[in-house]
């Protein structure tokens, strides 16, 4: 076995969302047969760990060698564009940044829920809340222990659900209202992020206060975002907000890894029938017109609301609004996936 008869074997493998086979794509970093050890050795360009398309992918590398006799080796990697000097987030593979046109639309809801969710998967995920005016991640994954500071001035964020943990909400009291002017907020949030102990983390959610204002610039300006998702309801209203966002993600050239549609349907648990309360398609039609991925329908469920005043997101629970805010989940590291893997094969 030698490296070109690999490489040959891959070029069965195809990407299913990039339309061509690894090889061409430029996805196969290196290649290694170890004879001796009975070892191929292959290095990937894939960048969104735990997401089912990228898994899938592996499953099938591992297959086009499964009658070599070798043991099949994988790793995957994908060289940042930005250098290390100015990378400020060196050890975190993926930033999503989880946005809104307006409030009310349950992005928390959303963010703390996907950020789950990819925990669940088994990634390693932190979860910044950098909606400065109105923090609510703490409650509604029941976070009580408070970051620690260290000697070297940097942040140990607690965890919670295997996530690390970063809000303003640690940082004022519990009722204190935060009325600061925007050189402020850029400043924070600066610090929270580059002073933070992240560590290696496969992805880091941000869930952005509603609108187009201070903070999103800074996290555009400021933060490498693999892409945005963007949270709307069905409702015109919201949906009309929804596209501002879609503009400012646009103007930066912040990939969009598509639409989520919350509170779609209302299912009565006593007569078992469903109810359109905030209309009905807004998210999936407002995706379409904009040539954007429909991340999934999120149903409006009390159990959502019990879970986020409870502190255990309904992600990690059972049953079909579970499953809702699971296939999202997967939905968003399979976009994430795709972002990653088209720009190393543009580069490649």
């Amino acid at each position: 076995m030698n490296v070109e008869t690999v490489r040959e074997r891959l070029s069965a493998v195809s990407d299913p969302d990039l339309g061509d086979d690894i090889v061409s794509l430029g996805l196969v970093n290196a290649i290694d047969v170890d004879d001796d050890a009975g070892v191929v050795r292959i290095s990937l360009a894939l960048g969104a760990p735990f997401s089912p398309v990228e898994s899938a992918i592996a499953d099938d590398v591992r297959g086009a060698l499964s009658d070599t006799g070798y043991d099949v080796d994988l790793s995957a990697r994908i060289a940042s564009p930005v250098d290390s000097d100015e990378d400020v987030l060196p050890g975190v593979e993926n930033v999503i940044a989880v946005a809104s046109g307006k409030g009310g639309v349950g992005k928390s809801t959303v963010a703390v829920n996907l950020a789950a969710g990819l925990s669940k998967l088994g990634a390693r995920v932190g979860l910044f809340d950098a909606d400065v005016y109105g923090p609510n991640v703490p409650r509604m994954v029941d976070a009580e222990e408070a970051p620690q500071a260290k000697g070297d001035d940097t942040i140990v964020p607690p965890e919670q659900y295997g996530m690390k943990l970063m809000s303003m909400a640690f940082l004022v009291g519990e009722d204190d209202p935060v009325i600061w002017r925007g050189p402020m907020v850029h400043k924070l949030l600066t610090q929270l992020v580059e002073d933070v102990e992240w560590g290696e983390l496969d992805y880091l959610v941000l869930d952005l206060p509603p609108g187009t204002g201070d903070t999103q610039l800074t996290v555009l300006q400021t933060l490498p975002l693999t892409g945005a998702v963007i949270v709307t309801t069905p409702q015109e209203v919201a949906v009309d907000d929804a596209r501002k966002g879609l503009e400012m993600f646009g103007k930066h050239d912040t990939n969009v890894l598509g639409i989520v549609e919350n509170m779609s349907t209302f299912r009565c648990p006593d007569c078992g029938s469903t109810h359109d309360i905030f209309g009905a398609g807004g998210g999936a039609a407002f995706a379409s017109e904009n040539d954007l991925p429909f991340l999934g329908a999120l149903p409006l469920d009390p159990d959502v609301r019990t879970g986020g005043d409870g502190g255990e997101p309904v992600v990690l629970d059972e049953g079909e609004t579970a499953d809702a805010f699971r296939v999202m989940t997967e939905s968003v590291a399979n976009m994430a996936g795709v972002v990653r893997r088209r720009d190393a094969s543009r580069r490649s």
